[in-house]
């Protein structure tokens, strides 16, 4: 199938229609009387929640987990080769931490490179990559300007340009794996025909505080949902973070694209419009960062929002064409109302009833969202896994949990009055990582 080419056209005009549809959506409701006006909620909370509980509550395939690699041993001609990539800029908190822990990995060195691509740091990273590509024969260290543009999608695509393995796993600079978890990651890829495979993303700074820990569970929330959807039959999409790709079908869908904020979410429909297969792995886990403060999380979700609705109203044609079968439209339709649609129209509700002293209308869709969200929580916090321990699905956690969620609603709305009123500037808005400083206990 021929290479996926977007360019980001359109994009403001394109935001701004949704805008205006999901503002008539959440005003127009309030003209009718108090019953009439709550049909839009009731109708969509039953196809939505729907959705939503077949989604959280369907079986799980024993394929979603890794098999124990010792029960299936592989001769050492048999693996394939791997290229492990992290765009690094200003990482030296942690950037010998990732280094010797890769170099620490089980997999045949043979068959093993670690590209770091230093995206022109300014702190001590230049430095200790130039130590640790002369103490180890398989680091590699690719140097580029921090002007050359691209983001860390520009990043990985120089790094494309140098390497040939049939393999790449691509992640943060704040990644930690087990020392097994590339061969079995491989295995499941190569035993499950996947293209592409995500790894759980845990959290291993949950016990700093409240918000590390919300976002613990969040993740686990997320691959609960994720497991769901392609149990289903629906979309699984990557995580930027421990994420598995094959080499070949990365080239065909055009290398990583740079006019987009969020190079993982992008790459997951340039795949699925390409035919890729796309798996996802609870045990072993990713392990990474948690964000402390609210500021530092406004930036983060504010990218993920932008690049979110960026993908979905940059492959919209594609996405709705006879390319997808119906289950997969369906499933993205679903999850594109209740991620970006439901939290924009709720926003308008809530200011129409301001304004004009009514009631709100969009409550019964907005419960049945956040109680399929406390269900996924409940679930995905109960489940046994690797790495680190996510908090218990305790009744005070699964209320702080849903609460957190509501930051949604004002992050997704004022990223789409941006999107669709100010031109863009693509730029790498990286998470700063703390390291070692940032565990305690």
């Amino acid at each position: 199938m021929a290479s996926v080419v977007v360019t980001g056209e359109h994009r403001r005009s394109k935001t701004a229609l949704f805008l205006i549809v999901c503002g008539w959506a959440g005003v127009a409701p309030h003209w009718f009387d108090s019953l009439r006006s709550l049909l839009p909620a009731i109708t969509l909370a039953c196809l939505l929640g729907g959705y939503g509980l077949r989604t959280v509550l369907v079986n799980r395939k024993k394929s979603f987990e890794a098999s124990d690699i010792s029960l299936r041993p592989i001769e050492l001609e048999d693996w394939p080769t791997v290229d492990v990539l992290v765009a690094a800029r200003d990482e030296e908190a942690v950037i010998n931490r990732l280094v010797e822990r890769l170099t620490a990995l089980s997999y045949p060195k043979s068959k093993l490179s670690i590209w770091i691509i230093d995206d022109g740091s300014k702190d001590r990273t230049p430095i200790l990559l130039k130590n640790l590509e002369e103490q180890f024969s398989i680091v590699h260290v690719i140097q580029r300007s921090r002007s050359a543009g691209g983001g860390k999608s520009g990043a990985l695509n120089e790094a494309l340009t140098k390497i040939e393995g049939d393999w790449l796993l691509i992640l943060d600079a704040d990644a930690q794996l087990q020392e097994d978890s590339l061969k079995r990651l491989v295995n499941f890829a190569k035993s499950g025909g996947w293209s592409a495979v995500q790894l759980r993303k845990a959290v291993i700074n949950s016990r700093n505080n409240l918000l590390t820990r919300c976002q613990a569970m969040e993740m686990a929330m997320d691959t609960v949902i994720q497991q769901g959807r392609l149990a289903g039959g629906g979309v699984v999409e990557l995580r930027g973070n421990g994420q598995l790709l094959q080499r070949t079908m990365v080239e065909e869908c055009g290398g990583f694209n740079e006019d987009t904020v969020t190079d993982d979410l992008d790459l997951s429909f340039r795949l699925l419009t390409s035919g890729g297969k796309i798996g996802i792995l609870w045990d072993p886990p990713v392990q990474e960062e948690a964000v402390e403060t609210l500021s530092a999380l406004w930036r983060q979700r504010q990218r993920w929002a932008e690049g979110g609705l960026q993908r979905f109203f940059d492959y919209w044609p594609l996405l709705t064409s006879s390319q997808l079968n119906y289950i997969q439209r369906r499933d993205l339709t679903c999850f594109f109302l209740l991620q970006y649609a439901l939290p924009v129209i709720s926003f308008v509700d809530l200011l129409t009833t301001f304004l004009t002293g009514t009631m709100p209308t969009y409550w019964p869709l907005s419960i049945v969202a956040f109680s399929i969200s406390g269900l996924a929580y409940l679930r995905g916090c109960s489940l046994a896994g690797e790495g680190p321990s996510v908090p218990s699905p305790k009744p005070f956690n699964l209320l702080i949990a849903i609460i957190y969620l509501v930051h949604w609603f004002v992050v997704i709305p004022w990223v789409t009055l941006k999107m669709a009123l100010l031109p863009k500037a693509l730029v790498w808005a990286k998470t700063t990582h703390q390291g070692d400083n940032n565990t305690k206990g």
